[in-house]
């Protein structure tokens, strides 16, 4: 007679971001032990801001965090889509799902006390300053040496720490991002009373956008093409972002630019992918987030994938089944979604190189229709 499996108690996650502690208070609200180790010795979050589209909005809901997430954030429309002067010539986004707007702005920080809190309050255990050493991943679970010199034995090891993630190296090899010759310059403000949703301007040499976080702050992000040296050093961080944005007589634009004196507030990186390909799991180690499915932000979507991922997982641990089958079925709901969104992501970012180097666009490239498409499918249930 056959045993049935033996259920998962204990799970261990790599990685204290949005996705692992999604995942951990999902595991805890169904009774299974989490455990996180951030190899951070204390948080320290960029209040920059992120985009929550209604698709994420709904995964927060489904750990309980919505509301305090909207509550704490500044919900709003459709993104108008303008020209470098501000005429409006189209919108993007989302629809609402059900009481969830199109979007909500919040601050990474503020995301990241939501999560944090209702953490704590359910009972995950937070490891601060280390993380996995050695692993020893079998069909029957997992013993994990970490950096302090301390050990461990968990069920499942679900890994969460990122593009370059060192779980991912450990047991599945080596995967290196790819640089898509494009970058993203972030700045926070005060929200200006104009404002009343989500603003993207398109330029000739960059993108801007003008994104709510709380009733009285907001973020610019501009997206620019920096070639195969993007590196820039801190003390010309300033005056290029001001460069970028004198082609924009928009308003909305230039009453910000004189607000831009700190280098250290600028949040400046190169923009990469990473596809890993399936299965995202071995034995009891299995990926989640920008590890597995590392996106640019022209949809907007990484966090939400990330999301999505952590309330899919967390689901499904709590099934009475071999975890492979599990596996399997995670694999079945999240592959294709996820792929959809970066390789989409990556479209929409190769056109904008294009225009960013003043080349014409292929033969039926229609930016709009991509977006559309690809943001209409995220309604779907995940």
């Amino acid at each position: 007679m056959n045993q049935s499996p033996r259920p998962i108690k204990n799970v261990l996650i790599v990685g204290g971001g949005i996705g692992g502690q999604s995942v951990a208070i999902a595991l805890k609200k169904a009774g299974i032990n989490a455990e996180i180790a951030e190899i951070q010795q204390a948080f320290s979050v960029y209040g920059v801001g992120i985009i929550q589209m209604a698709n994420a909005l709904r995964a927060l809901d489904a750990i309980g965090v919505a509301d305090e997430a909207m509550r704490r954030g500044s919900p709003y429309g459709m993104v108008k889509l303008c020209t470098p002067t501000g005429f409006p010539f189209g919108e993007t986004g989302v629809p609402p799902m059900g009481r969830f707007p199109s979007h909500n702005g919040i601050s990474r920080r503020i995301l990241h006390e939501v999560l944090y809190a209702e953490a704590v309050k359910v009972g995950v255990r937070f490891r601060m300053g280390l993380t996995v050493d050695t692993i020893d991943n079998r069909p029957d679970g997992v013993d994990v040496h970490f950096t302090d010199g301390s050990t461990g034995r968990y069920d499942v090891l679900i890994t969460a720490d990122g593009i370059n993630s060192k779980v991912r190296k450990l047991v599945f090899g080596e995967y290196t991002p790819n640089y898509v010759g494009l970058s993203v310059w972030r700045y926070p403000f005060k929200r200006p009373a104009a404002l009343d949703t989500g603003y993207m301007f398109f330029g000739k040499k960059s993108r801007v956008g003008l994104i709510p976080m709380t009733a009285d702050s907001m973020y610019m992000f501009v997206v620019t093409a920096e070639g195969e040296k993007p590196q820039i050093p801190d003390d010309m961080l300033v005056d290029k972002l001001k460069a970028y944005l004198s082609e924009y007589p928009a308003n909305l634009v230039q009453d910000v630019i004189d607000q831009i004196t700190d280098p250290k507030l600028v949040n400046y990186r190169p923009l990469e992918t990473l596809k890993m390909p399936s299965p995202w799991y071995k034995n009891r180690v299995v990926v989640l987030g920008d590890a597995a499915h590392a996106t640019i932000p022209q949809l907007g979507s990484g966090a939400a994938l990330a999301l999505e991922d952590a309330v899919v997982l967390a689901e499904l641990l709590q099934k009475d089944e071999p975890v492979e089958a599990l596996f399997e079925q995670y694999m079945k709901r999240r592959l294709d979604r996820c792929m959809m969104v970066v390789e989409a992501s990556e479209t929409l970012g190769k056109w904008e190189l294009m225009e960013f180097n003043g080349q014409p666009l292929p033969e039926g490239a229609h930016v709009g229709a991509v977006m559309g498409k690809t943001l209409m499918a995220l309604t779907a249930p995940i």
